[in-house]
C-alpha cells in the first residue's frame, strides 16, 4: 500500500504507513466490539492508478460510536481503498465519501451541487461541478464497487437496512460550517489552498495556522455529540502533536488524513444524530435503480433548506427486514 515515506518527502514528516495495519499496534481490537457498527471516512483522489502513473493519496479513517479511532492512514487507487473499506466495515457500518458517487448526469451540475452553495454559501462554501464527462470519477467507481459486494448506496430519502453496509457523499466543508460545535460561525477555515489575501511569502504560514487551528477544534470533540477522540490512535494523534508542514506535498499528505477524520465524524452523525444532518437534493431525479444522486451534511437551523430541496435523512429498517436481504448476505461487513 501506500508508502510510509510519502509524507517524509519534500521535507515532511512521515505519518506511518497505509490504513488498515495497526489494529493489534494499539488494542483496538481489544475494547471495541467486532460486531459493532463502524463510521467510515473516505478522503478519496478522484482519479484511480494507471500502469503509468500511481493514484494520488487517499486518507481513510474508522471510528468506533464512542469516537475512538480504530484505524487511520492512507491508500493509493480504487483497490486499496476497497480492500480497506471490505476490512474495517461490519453490519450496520456507515461509510462517508469525499467524491461524487452517483453521477447521472452527462454534463453540467447535479442538483445537490447547486444546493450547497445556497445552504451554505454564506459561510463561503460552495461544490464543483461533476458530471459524467469528467475524465475521472473515482467516487462512482468505489461505489459500484462497494455495491458488487452487497453494500447499499445511501441517499437518506430510501430507508437502508439495519443490517447493511452503507454508503453516501458527504462535503467536509459543509460538516466543518454545519456542525456549530467546531465555532466557524461566518467562514470555513482556510486550510486547504492558499489564502490569496495575504502576501505571497506568508501563504503557506497562514494556511498551516489555519489547518493547526481545525485541528484544535477537532481535538477538544471528545465530548461532543457524537464525539471524535483524535488522541486515540498513534496517527490521529500526530496530528495534534506535530505542526503542519508548509511544503505542499507533506501538507497535503496531512490534509487528506485530516478530511478523512471529517468524514468519518460525518459517517456517524449520519447515524447517532440523524436529525443534525440534511440530504441535499433529495428532489433530484432517481436513476433506474431508484437511487437519487444526494450529499448529506451537518446543518445548522439556519442552514437547512426546505422541503423539497433539503430534508431530514431517513432512518434505517428495522433488523427483521434486512434479513435475506442481498446486502445481509453480502460479502461486506459480513
Amino acid at each position: 500500500m501506500t508508502d510510509p515515506a510519502a509524507g517524509a518527502a519534500e521535507g515532511g514528516t512521515a505519518e506511518h504507513g497505509a490504513a488498515g495495519q495497526r489494529a493489534d499496534e494499539h488494542g483496538a481490537a481489544e475494547h471495541r466490539s467486532a460486531d459493532a457498527p463502524r463510521y467510515l471516512g473516505v478522503d478519496l483522489a478522484w482519479r484511480d492508478s494507471t500502469p503509468t502513473k500511481p493514484a494520488n493519496e487517499t486518507g481513510l479513517a474508522v471510528i468506533a460510536a464512542d469516537g475512538t479511532v480504530l484505524d487511520a492512514g492512507w491508500a493509493r487507487g480504487i483497490d486499496e481503498v476497497a480492500e480497506w473499506v471490505l476490512r474495517w466495515a461490519t453490519p450496520g457500518s456507515h461509510v462517508a465519501i469525499d467524491a461524487p458517487v452517483l453521477v447521472p448526469n452527462a454534463t453540467g451540475m447535479r442538483p445537490s451541487e447547486r444546493l450547497v452553495g445556497r445552504a451554505y454559501g454564506r459561510w463561503h462554501v460552495s461544490a464543483n461541478a461533476s458530471s459524467a464527462s469528467l475524465p475521472w470519477l473515482g467516487g462512482r467507481t468505489l461505489g459500484e464497487r462497494l455495491a458488487a459486494t452487497g453494500a447499499v448506496y445511501d441517499d437518506g430519502v430510501a430507508p437502508v437496512p439495519a443490517d447493511a453496509v452503507s454508503y453516501f457523499e458527504c462535503y467536509p466543508y459543509t460538516t466543518l460550517v454545519g456542525a456549530p460545535e467546531l465555532g466557524y460561525d461566518e467562514r470555513r477555515p482556510r486550510y486547504k489552498r492558499p489564502d490569496t489575501t495575504v502576501a505571497r511569502e506568508e501563504r503557506r504560514g497562514a494556511r498551516a495556522l489555519a489547518c493547526d487551528d481545525l485541528i484544535s477544534r477537532l481535538a477538544a470533540l471528545d465530548a461532543a455529540d457524537p464525539p471524535l477522540r483524535l488522541l486515540s490512535h498513534p496517527v490521529s494523534r500526530l496530528l495534534v502533536d506535530e505542526p503542519s508542514p508548509l511544503v505542499d506535498r507533506p501538507y497535503k499528505h496531512r490534509e487528506d488524513l485530516l478530511d478523512a477524520l471529517v468524514c468519518a465524524w460525518t459517517a456517524s452523525m449520519r447515524a447517532q444524530r440523524p436529525e443534525r444532518m440534511q440530504v441535499l437534493g433529495s428532489a433530484a431525479e432517481p436513476d433506474a435503480l431508484g437511487r437519487r444522486a444526494t450529499l448529506i451534511s451537518p446543518a445548522r437551523e439556519v442552514q437547512r433548506l426546505a422541503a423539497p430541496e433539503g430534508t431530514v435523512p431517513v432512518g434505517r429498517t428495522p433488523r427483521r427486514a434486512a434479513r435475506g436481504s442481498r446486502a445481509a448476505r453480502g460479502t461486506l461487513g459480513a
